[in-house]
Formats: structure tokens, sequence, C-alpha cells
């Protein structure tokens, strides 16, 4: 999947679990992540310096299984429509729908494993619900085809529950020039648009320098579409006239991409609203070095997060990288102990544990470490100092959340946890 690096495959196995028991966590970690100045706005100037390195907490057993039986797992989430369901998503092109208390897969909900390629960085890759799912039906997915290119597609469900694979509507297209930062996390934000992530393409070093390429070019983005309203022309989309470079006049061959939103970006493979602010939260995988964790404030896109110039908050492809024309991400950490990319998550914002309330969760997939810091600090533009809150047994592939705001762990093994007070 997309969210990994280049000469990492994707082993995803079985989900383990029912919702008793919890797992003992040792955190494992020494000296590892480093945590940068806030994120800046793309003309301040945030001013580089040693930050405290993450600790471990040893705070003890902080996640409890809770579903088994599935092949390889991408995403976790819910449909908003009351039920309480959660909807896991399979690499291979499955969705289950999985009703509070079921601890292991029936039938697909949805399969479309027929008109996927799947394995290392492809598959079923997202997955997101209409916000007027409950009356109208509509959710989004986005996959790799059988010829390796990114879809995202919209579907359908039925008044009886059921969906047809043949309700597909192609909403739009990306050609992926490599097999791996496909990207794939769709979310809709608070103001009711689509936004889509896109990796830069692929390879190392982002050869073809999609990341900063603003014209015809949708990797190494973010993009912002209105799905509700198509365009005159035909599209199955629109672009919110808000959106950064709406309007541009000229040549095809010389204006920006009305629909990108952010840019210079690896691969943005996990990012979430925060539910009560509407922040945009974005894990964005690094190179070789460095992973990295960006906060935008509410509707304020436009920003260049830097690769490939930067990697984190140090420059990659430029000796004197300018940084005031970059948004620096919140926290950074190294590839030490094991570290190799970075799994976006969530705050919570849920009830069930007041103690997690306004805290951003993060993890890695190849160590497994999670992290935790304080969202309500990050937005407010103060530096932050994420801490190891533990290691799950294998590596996090993706978080998820409930509608009552509780967060979910999918990881490599094939294990769906839910998010525990420790």
């Amino acid at each position: 999947m997309s969210r990994y690096r280049s000469t990492l495959a994707l082993v995803v196995t079985v989900l383990l679990g029912c919702s008793s028991p919890t797992v003992s966590i040792t955190p494992t970690i020494s000296g590892a992540p480093q945590t940068p100045p806030a994120a800046s706005t793309p003309n301040s100037s945030p001013t580089p310096g040693e930050t405290p390195r993450l600790q471990a907490t040893g705070t003890g057993a902080f996640v409890s299984l809770f579903a088994s039986g599935f092949s390889p797992l991408t995403f976790v989430t819910n449909a908003g429509d009351g039920s309480g369901d959660l909807y896991v998503v399979q690499q291979s092109g499955q969705v289950f729908r999985q009703s509070p208390g079921q601890s292991a897969p029936g039938s697909p909900w949805l399969d479309i494993s027929g008109r996927i390629s799947s394995g290392g960085e492809r598959g079923l890759l997202g997955l997101v619900f209409h916000p007027r799912f409950a009356t109208n039906g509509r959710f989004l997915v986005d996959y790799t085809d059988i010829n390796g290119n990114s879809v995202v597609s919209e579907f359908h469900q039925a008044t009886n529950g059921t969906v047809d694979p043949n309700s597909e509507k192609v909403i739009l297209t990306q050609a992926q020039p490599f097999p791996n930062h496909n990207g794939g996390m769709l979310a809709f934000g608070p103001d009711g648009y689509l936004y889509i992530g896109f990796g830069d393409g692929g390879s190392g070093g982002d050869p073809q320098g999609n990341g900063q390429n603003l014209v015809n070019d949708w990797l190494g983005k973010i993009l912002r579409i209105d799905v509700d309203t198509p365009n005159t022309s035909g599209f199955a989309y629109s672009v919110p006239p808000t959106n950064p470079f709406f309007g541009e006049t000229g040549s095809v061959f010389n204006i920006h991409s009305p629909e990108i939103w952010d840019w210079g970006l690896r691969n943005p493979w996990r990012f979430s609203f925060d539910s009560k602010t509407g922040a945009l939260f974005i894990g964005d995988v690094g190179q070789n070095q460095t992973e990295e964790v960006d906060v935008e404030p509410a509707g304020q896109g436009g920003r260049n997060y830097g690769w490939n110039i930067m990697e984190g908050d140090h420059c990659y492809n430029a000796t004197n990288c300018d940084k005031t024309k970059m948004t620096l991400p919140v926290v950074t950490y190294s590839h030490d102990g094991g570290n190799c990319s970075v799994t976006g998550g969530y705050v919570y914002r849920g009830s069930r544990y007041p103690s997690l309330a306004g805290h951003y969760f993060f993890a890695d997939y190849c160590s497994g470490n999670v992290w935790w810091f304080d969202a309500d600090q990050a937005e407010a533009g103060s530096p932050v100092t994420a801490q190891l809150l533990g290691t799950v047994p294998s590596s996090v592939t993706s978080f998820g959340q409930d509608e009552a705001g509780e967060l979910y762990l999918a990881s490599s093994s094939g294990v769906v946890y839910s998010l525990v007070a420790p």
C-alpha cells in the first residue's frame, strides 16, 4: 500500500481477537523520534532546533483485541448511519460489515477483488462513506486496478443493505508510474468535500519531481473535490471555488491543477480531520531518515509540505532549502529503533476514556510503536512532544474510528485492536 517505503512490501495476515482480552505492551524504543517546532504557515519562518526525543512511557496495556479471521487489512471505519457497525477493508478487495460484538467475518458486504491488483503497496486502499450515507447509500473506494493505476469510484448501497458491485461509478483515475506510493486515503472534510491522497508515484526520491509539480500533476498531493456537483463538462465531480488554484486561466500546459489542495507530500498514506476543530492531520511517509506528522488548521490549504526538497524538517534534494516557503511538520521521528514508515491516525474525541481526549495517535509500520501528542496544543501552533504509548505485537497499517469517536488499529498480522486507556 502506498504509505510504505519503496523497499517495503506489505505483508498482512489474519485478524485476531475478541472484545475482552487486553494485550500487555512493553515499550521497546530507545532514543528514536524527535519532535520539531510546530507546523508553520506557508509564509512563516520557523526556527529548527534541538528538540526532546520521544521517551518510552511504560504505560502498559493500551489496546484490546477486537476481531479476527480476515486476510490482509488496509482500513477500518464507520458509515455514520447510527448502526454502530464497523467496516473492515481487506487489501484483496473485500469489505466486511461488522455488527457490534461480531468478532469474525461473515460474507463480504462488497467484493471487487476481480477488478483490482493486490499485493505489495497495491490493492483496495481506501473507503469513505458519504456524509448522508444513511439516506443516500453512497460510499467511495480507492483501489489499484489490474493495470496498476489508481481508481476512485463511487458505489451505492440498496435499501436492503446490499451492494451491487456493478453500481460502480468511476470518479477519477490516476496513472501510477511505479507500484509504490499510490496513496489511497479518502476522507470527507467538515466542509463536505472529498479529500484524496496520492503519493509521489513511487520509486525512490521522487525521480519525476511530482511532489513539487503543480501543472497537470496530482501525484504527491492531497486533492479536494465536490462529488455532489457534477462538472458541466461531463466530469463526475466539480472543483470547489475555494481551492487554492481554482479559476486560473491560460494554457492547460502552465496552469495549476485546480483539484490540488496541498502538495509536497511523499506518501500521505493516512490523514484525518479532527472531529471537533476540523484541523487536518497528515502522516507523510519519509524516505531514508525521517517520518513526519503535519497539522493544518481547518480550511487553510494551499500548503507546500516540502517533498522532495525536504524530508521531514531537513533538506533532502537541495543543499540549501528555503524553509520559509514550506510548512514544517509538528512531529518528526527517525528510523532508529526499527522505525521505517509512519501510519497517521486520529485525534481521540470519544467519551469512553476521558484521559485520552484531545490527543492525536499515530504509529510506525515496521516497529509497531504507537505515540500520542496533545492535538489542541499542536493546532494552536505550540511545540509538542510526542510520547511513546507502547508497541503493538505487529505492524500498524491503519487507524480507524467508530461513530462514537472510539479508535481502532489494523495491523500487518491481520489483528484489529481497539484503543483503550492505559
